[in-house]
């Protein structure tokens, strides 16, 4: 099969011609004017040496993995693609990522390691940080509890749920299903309390307040239940005007958290941090028994030591929350009832089951999941990458279908 490029400069001349990104700088923004822009099924063709993406499809606003990776992160793949360097995360890339991390967080003791996904990455730390007998206590809408297929439960560890508010946990029901186990007189036939899973932002995209985690984390360690968050979409709430948790908070509160990368920029990637040294004991050997320590270990230190170099992690969220607001304030503008206050980059709303069905074939959305027999509740995506032209293409299909009687729920 002939190659689209004949040599390593021509496919790094070749990226140069593409600009991916966000905001309204037009550098950043995206592809050439007048161009097709949906993010989806692209035909790439090759035209006196330059690669266009055009795209045929809807505005998609469907989850926030759909495209590639920041700029910088692309260049500096590129800048260090013919270097030799050790794997399995022991290269110079990944540990600058990790001091760069550690200083952000203000833990320069934590323990960084880097997996590919989410998935992935709580599935690894569960299984670390639990006994054979213990179970994970999390959120009924918690990505563990319904998105993941069962892969807690493969790694044999029952997953605990509690009733959520607005998808977070509370500390009294924590600290009640812990006590409810202890006065149990059949205890020792149950699955033990573990550990806490909690997620920032939530599933629901809604935020725990400083106080709201200041009181999970008493319980938790009143109880010595290590506290694990989940910060798949963690870039979001740092910049969310709402947040009231900065990474050092997160550091001080938790005993393990993840920066999440994969829907933050990144081509992939989550960044592990262990707070307290040697709480999982020999980590990096129950990440390769998990088949999760990635021998390229670079591709993902490089993409983290770009994300924390000038703050961009700290920054990289704010137009998906401006995008996200727009496409809010014109649902509420429209008569649409969003179905909670989630100030960060995902928007639900509750439609007629008709009504979602027919906004789905003008624009890429989530059928979330069922709100009842004739209902269902309908997510909206905004990422890093989201375009206005897109936002606006949303805000026109929106108001064009506006129809309160069918898309409101009293």
């Amino acid at each position: 099969m002939k190659s689209l490029y004949n040599s390593a400069n021509d496919m790094s001349n070749t990226i140069k011609h593409i600009t991916f990104g966000v905001g309204k700088d037009d550098s950043l923004r995206g592809f050439s004017p007048g161009k097709c822009h949906y993010l989806h099924t692209p035909e790439i063709r090759k035209e006196d040496n330059e690669m266009e993406l055009c795209m045929h499809s809807r505005p998609s606003f469907a989850s926030d993995y759909m495209e590639g990776a920041h700029p910088a992160i692309l260049a500096r793949l590129m800048e260090t693609n013919m270097l030799k360097t050790q794997g399995y995360g022991s290269d110079p890339f990944s540990q600058s990522a990790r001091e760069k991390i550690r200083a952000a967080c203000g833990c320069p003791d934590a323990e960084i390691h880097f997996l590919v996904g989410g998935t992935q990455t709580n599935a690894t730390v569960i299984r670390g940080l639990l006994h054979s007998y213990e179970g994970v206590i999390a959120a009924g809408s918690g990505h563990i509890s319904v998105h993941e297929a069962g892969a807690i439960e493969l790694g044999g560890h029952k997953v605990l749920t509690l009733p959520h508010v607005s998808g977070k946990l509370r500390a009294a029901d924590i600290e009640g299903l812990i006590a409810d186990y202890r006065k149990d007189a059949n205890s020792g036939h149950m699955v033990m309390p573990g550990m806490v899973y909690i997620s920032h932002p939530t599933e629901y995209g809604t935020l725990y307040s400083l106080s709201e985690l200041q009181e999970i984390s008493s319980v938790c360690r009143k109880n010595g239940l290590p506290l694990f968050l989940d910060g798949a979409r963690l870039a979001y709430a740092l910049s969310c005007p709402c947040n009231e948790l900065s990474l050092k908070d997160i550091a001080r509160l938790c005993d393990v958290f993840y920066i999440g990368g994969t829907k933050c920029g990144a081509l992939f990637g989550e960044a592990v941090v262990i707070t307290q040294q040697n709480l999982i004991p020999h980590f990096f050997t129950v990440i390769k028994q998990n088949g999760a320590l990635l021998a390229k270990g670079r591709m993902l230190g490089i993409q983290f030591d770009t994300l924390f170099e000038d703050n961009l992690y700290m920054k990289i969220g704010a137009s998906a929350i401006a995008a996200a607001d727009q496409i809010r304030d014109t649902l509420t503008k429209c008569g649409y009832r969003l179905f909670l206050d989630s100030p960060t980059n995902q928007v639900f709303i509750v439609m007629e089951n008709e009504a979602a069905a027919q906004l789905a074939r003008k624009a890429e959305i989530t059928l979330w999941e069922k709100y009842d027999d004739s209902h269902t509740m309908v997510r909206f995506v905004t990422d890093w990458a989201t375009q206005q032209r897109d936002v606006d293409i949303l805000v026109e299909i929106l108001e064009q279908e506006c129809n309160p009687t069918l898309a409101c729920v009293s």
